[in-house]
């Protein structure tokens, strides 16, 4: 894993952007289109905006898959992770290919997470852009994270740590209004991806950046595993990274 250390979260964003865009180019200039996976949250803010502001890209050959989704939250709610790429991402580039986003309305979630996994079998993933929870997990697949299942997108339970990271970012009033259950995909189909841009600002991740990158790999804190990728690059700035020893 490389690790790229930035001083602020807006450079961290900047530069995890241009790095984003340039891997989507290269994917188009060797195959003719690109597949990408996108994530949401805080931590995403500087990166998206970097990503479509840069040039050069033609969305027209990007598919794009999207990392998980609450089930059962209308997508007209400032926490749906939905709106959330349409206005951050969609809205931003001109043309894109296609996006398949996980329906987390669907009234069979497991069915939903059957179409997913068809869909996205036929679009081996260049990049995923990814960040880390609190509690350390990678999409929604919160401690213990299943690292066996192959099926590409899952049904999971959420914890109370990832709960109350999502009401202290202020997607919602109460803990109580933060949804119990989620479509994620899995750990092995993000594994799956040619290469992974993680991205994770903020001193509140530096506990969960110093168990990823110098802890055990473990199903315990579910973003260690990103370290047995022959291709993920992590960015960081001072204060995420403030509790690493090296």
């Amino acid at each position: 894993m490389e690790r790229l250390v930035l001083e602020t979260k807006q450079e961290l964003g900047k530069a995890a952007g241009a790095e984003a865009a340039r891997q989507i180019r290269e994917a188009i200039a060797a195959r003719g289109e690109a597949n990408v996976i996108l994530a949401t949250g805080a931590s995403q803010f500087e990166m998206l905006a970097a990503l479509t502001a840069a040039p050069g890209v033609d969305w027209s050959k990007v598919t794009a898959f999207h990392l998980d989704e609450y089930v059962g939250l209308p997508v007209t709610h400032p926490a749906s992770f939905r709106k959330y790429l349409k206005e951050r991402f969609m809205d931003q580039v001109r043309g894109l290919r296609k996006f398949h986003f996980v329906d987390g309305e669907a009234a069979d979630p497991v069915a939903e997470c059957r179409r997913l996994g068809r869909v996205i079998a036929r679009h081996p993933i260049d990049v995923a852009f990814v960040g880390i929870g609190e509690n350390g997990h990678l999409a929604f697949n919160d401690p213990p994270a299943d690292f066996d299942t192959e099926e590409a997108y899952i049904i999971v339970d959420l914890d109370e740590a990832c709960r109350r990271q999502q009401l202290g970012e202020g997607w919602f009033k109460t803990l109580d209004d933060v949804p119990r259950r989620a479509i994620s995909m899995s750990i092995r189909q993000i594994m799956k991806s040619g290469s992974i841009i993680a991205t994770v600002p903020d001193t509140r991740k530096a506990q969960a950046v110093r168990g990823a990158l110098e802890g055990e790999i473990s199903n315990r804190c579910p973003s260690s595993i990103l370290r047995r990728h022959a291709r993920c690059a992590i960015f960081l700035d001072r204060d995420s990274a403030a509790l690493l020893s090296h």
